[in-house]
């Protein structure tokens, strides 16, 4: 009988036990079914946006100039500040003048020498014409006389040309600025010996960075689309390497006429105003050269995500559940990217918690920016 009532009671818990079970089931409090995640969205649709190719540019200066010591001599003095702009015309060094002093006032004197001497023998031929005109000498003598007036002819223009030469040796003591720009480091010491036919002849640099040049390529079929001008250049736009816009638009001034077979690109160079002379020749900028404007889907760089396939967004489909679409992307257009392939119009997008997403999970969408 104890053995009866034993079974019985274990009956009735059994019963019990699957009777709260089956409540619980019943309410959804069990671990059937997992509860969808609250996302933003954004139903995305084509709309128009710049079309853009983008490339890493070198900035360089559009004039370039390595000033030099053109004579012989001592360096004196230094007259700029290394890294100062400074003005065309502006005065750089000084060479000693001595000696240059001394062979333009010798060259000088040989000038006026030859000029007498030309005077004389110009009297001498016409006194010596006078006479052969008149029989008292023979024409060997006149003739002689005209080719001695004629000789210290060339020789005065000898002695004018030394004299020239001379004036412009001393000239080159002063060592001006050929261009306005930034100058560099100068390259040679006060008191050093200089010479225009060796190393020392560089002293310094000047940079001209206003207006600055831009040197990129671009690939063989992005410039097959600018050359068949279905697409019209409007303005180069730079970015610097911190990802910070540069205020001015810049212009296109070159561009190659041969392909690099070794990368498949042209070259090209932009122009670009420098007057607070932000950019510097030899940085790097990323550099955007906008081409008029085409219908494309555009999401947040947010929502874009990447794996081995490439870069994907992950979307909601009919069922409410997040899939992923593997998309193919452009250009960023500011705090967005322009999407080329791989969504339509009326794809609805998932803005956030993308971490926890999983493929087929249930999500529950609210609109979102």
């Amino acid at each position: 009988m104890k053995n009866l009532l034993i079974i019985i009671a274990a009956a009735v818990l059994a019963a019990c036990s699957d009777s709260g079970a089956r409540q619980k089931d019943a309410k959804g409090g069990g671990k059937g079914a997992a509860p969808a995640l609250a996302v933003s969205v954004l139903a995305v649709a084509p709309r128009e946006v710049p079309v853009t190719f983008e490339a890493v540019g070198r900035a360089e200066g559009s004039r370039e100039v390595q000033v030099r010591a053109r004579v012989n001599g001592i360096l004196e003095r230094q007259l700029f500040t290394e890294g100062e702009p400074i003005k065309a015309g502006a005065p750089l060094y000084r060479i000693e003048r001595a000696p240059f002093e001394i062979e333009l006032a010798q060259a000088r004197g040989v000038l006026a020498q030859e000029t007498s001497r030309h005077a004389l023998a110009q009297q001498e031929l016409e006194r010596l014409k006078g006479l052969a005109d008149r029989r008292a000498i023979s024409q060997r003598e006149a003739d002689q006389a005209a080719a001695a007036a004629t000789q210290s002819a060339a020789l005065v223009q000898i002695a004018q040309a030394r004299v020239r030469q001379a004036e412009l040796n001393l000239s080159y003591t002063s060592v001006d600025a050929p261009i306005g720009g930034i100058t560099g480091r100068a390259q040679q010491s006060i008191g050093s010996l200089v010479s225009p036919n060796n190393d020392s002849a560089i002293l310094t640099t000047l940079t001209r960075a206003d207006p600055l040049w831009v040197r990129f390529a671009l690939s063989e079929a992005e410039f097959a689309r600018l050359r068949s001008g279905s697409v019209k250049i409007n303005q180069v736009r730079l970015e610097l390497a911190d990802g910070t816009p540069f205020e001015l638009a810049g212009k296109i001034n070159f561009s190659g006429s041969t392909v690099d077979a070794a990368t498949g690109t042209v070259q090209m160079r932009a122009e670009v105003a420098n007057p607070k002379l932000q950019l510097l020749p030899g940085q790097y900028v990323k550099v955007r050269v906008v081409s008029g404007s085409m219908q494309a889907i555009v999401v947040p760089q947010t929502a874009v995500a990447q794996n081995q396939a490439g870069r994907f967004v992950w979307v909601v489909s009919g069922e409410g559940t997040a899939v992923q679409r593997q998309i193919r992307a452009g250009a960023w257009l500011g705090a967005d990217w322009v999407v080329l392939d791989g969504l339509k119009a009326g794809d609805t997008v998932i803005l956030d918690n993308l971490p926890r997403l999983r493929p087929g999970a249930p999500v529950q969408a609210r609109k979102g920016g």
